[in-house]
């Protein structure tokens, strides 16, 4: 399936990253807006132009940090693409709101995503992005490749497999520890995304998950070895 997806933000630099990752398996878009100054504002509005460009998209992931301007884009149009990803977000209750549209997911950090919605769009999306999944080919005892199967759209994913390519995996729990440590070091702008939580909480979710990637593809290339 060809999806196309919008990228909206509202401040500059927001989103780079995910676009010069996610173009490279998919057709997509920057859309810059301008959001009201203020945490709440009582009045929001959205350029029809703008809009009716928005419409036209697959999946619509946002990195917009005005909170209702994040609820106005969700409600003119998620019943107008077929997936809704919030990349940004604050509070708990916030994001309970946004989670009662049943195509819209509000994830912790973009690279917790997992295909399983029964959407066509956004199981393709996170066939390639979201949680990640490698594979990793041994020669001898030192990696000899890795294959990104799905990665963090931020490309933190692909850092990390080439930071790790031709390590020796005589220690799997410890070359996965490092793996997972070379995401805390990745420049990723997550943390700064993340309102409702620190720097560091983002970083260690980030790292946890791949640190968990790596550990299974060691196991798995070890238990094809033995075969």
């Amino acid at each position: 399936m060809n999806i196309n997806i919008g990228i909206i933000r509202d401040e500059p630099h927001l989103g780079e990253r995910a676009l010069k990752t996610i173009e490279k398996k998919f057709n997509v878009e920057m859309v810059n807006i301008e959001s009201p100054k203020g945490t709440f504002i009582d009045d929001i509005n959205i350029d029809k132009n703008t809009l009716e460009k928005l419409k036209k998209f697959d999946l619509l992931i946002t990195y917009i940090k005005q909170a209702d301007m994040v609820m106005e884009i969700v409600e003119k149009l998620h019943d107008k693409v077929a997936w809704i990803i919030i990349g940004t977000w604050r509070g708990e209750g916030f994001k309970n709101q946004l989670l009662k549209y049943e195509n819209v997911s509000v994830p912790d950090a973009m690279c917790e995503l997992e295909i399983g919605k029964k959407n066509p769009v956004f199981d393709e999306f996170t066939s390639v992005f979201g949680k990640p999944k490698i594979k990793i080919n041994c020669q001898g005892e030192k990696i000899a490749e890795i294959d990104v199967i799905r990665g963090s759209p931020c490309g933190a994913t692909n850092f990390m497999a080439e930071d790790i390519l031709g390590e020796n995996v005589d220690d799997v729990e410890n070359l996965a520890k490092k793996a997972g440590l070379r995401i805390q070091h990745y420049p990723c702008r997550g943390h700064k995304l993340r309102l409702f939580a620190d720097e560091e909480s983002h970083k260690q979710l980030a790292s946890q998950l791949h640190y968990e990637s790596v550990k299974k593809a060691l196991k798995n290339e070890k238990n094809e070895n033995k075969k």
